[in-house]
């Protein structure tokens, strides 16, 4: 155990220096790595052979308590259920079911927004947990979407010129790599976002994609003839979600709150409304908040603006 947790000690600090001496103990880094895994690999295969006493007593001890953690099962399951829609809205997507995919997308959604509010609920939060939201977002909210966008409408943007091709999958990536920062940056920045989000969330980016993907299958309407109107919206909602315009993140909203009963009939116009008609409704109230954003920067700017002719 002693050796063991020696040579983890080392590879930490091995792992912190940068620069020239980072150059010069690279070597020696690779050396600790395949000592440690020997040590782990050793005690794992002493554990098959019981008959034989470990090398190191306490070994096995250690790495369970050290590498080997439990995680929460509720939240990962809704997550897990989340990564399954945007896969399988992938697999729809290339099979040409761009109804089915959209409608993946938006049970992503639901099971997304399930798994925060469940983890907060029965106290699971855990920094795995929200890792693993990430990676299940950049699947359900980047990539599919791009996959979407990109098989229904900007492929066919190659029969104009191969030059117009290549924009069309190059702005499509440019939404993935734009969901990916996006998510990166709601990772690690210090601002709370209690009360608006610092750029488009990829969620609702998703929801403007594949939305009008639903409508235009919907009414009848192929991609062929919708490919710059696909490209501008791709663009538009990529570059949205690395802005540092403000979207109101409703999180301050307290369910266990009392609310009018008017609320309530309101509530019910708009599941009344989504039975109806869900692909214009969903589209229609993903786009609206997605206006709201630039619409609220665009009025606080010109307030602004106002005061200080005022003032002069």
């Amino acid at each position: 155990m002693k050796v063991y947790k020696i040579l983890i000690k080392i590879k930490k600090e091995c792992h912190l220096l940068s620069g020239p001496c980072a150059r010069f103990f690279n070597v020696y880094c690779v050396v600790f790595n395949f000592c440690v895994l020997f040590i782990e690999c050793y005690a794992i295969f002493s554990i098959i052979n019981s008959h034989n006493t470990p090398l190191f007593p306490n070994t096995i001890q250690l790495i369970a308590m050290t590498t080997y953690k439990g995680v929460y099962f509720l939240p990962n399951l809704l997550t897990t259920g989340a990564l399954f829609c945007g896969f399988y809205a992938i697999l729809a997507a290339m099979n040409s079911r761009f109804e089915v995919a959209a409608i993946a997308v938006f049970v992503a959604m639901i099971l997304d927004g399930l798994d925060g509010r469940v983890a907060r609920m029965v106290n699971a939060q855990s920094a795995f947990g929200a890792e693993y939201d990430s990676l299940s977002d950049l699947v359900s909210f980047g990539l599919a979407p791009a996959l979407i966008i990109y098989l229904w409408a900007l492929i066919h943007m190659k029969e104009v010129s191969i030059s117009w091709g290549k924009l069309g999958w190059m702005v499509a990536f440019i939404y993935v790599a734009c969901a990916a920062i996006r998510l990166a940056r709601f990772n690690t920045q210090d601002i709370d976002e209690k009360k608006y989000f610092i750029g488009l969330p990829s969620p609702t980016a998703a929801a403007v994609m594949v939305g009008m993907v639903w409508v235009f299958n919907d009414l009848n309407i192929d991609g062929e003839s919708t490919q710059i109107l696909g490209l501008v919206i791709t663009l538009g909602t990529a570059l949205l979600m690395v802005s540092n315009i403000k979207f109101r993140s409703f999180k301050d909203f307290n369910i266990k709150n009392k609310v009018p009963h008017t609320a309530v009939v309101i509530m019910a116009l708009i599941f009344a409304l989504t039975a109806i008609d869900p692909p214009k409704v969903l589209f229609i109230t993903a786009l609206l908040y997605t206006l709201s954003g630039p619409l609220a920067w665009l009025l606080k700017r010109k307030k602004s603006t106002n005061d200080q002719h005022t003032r002069e």
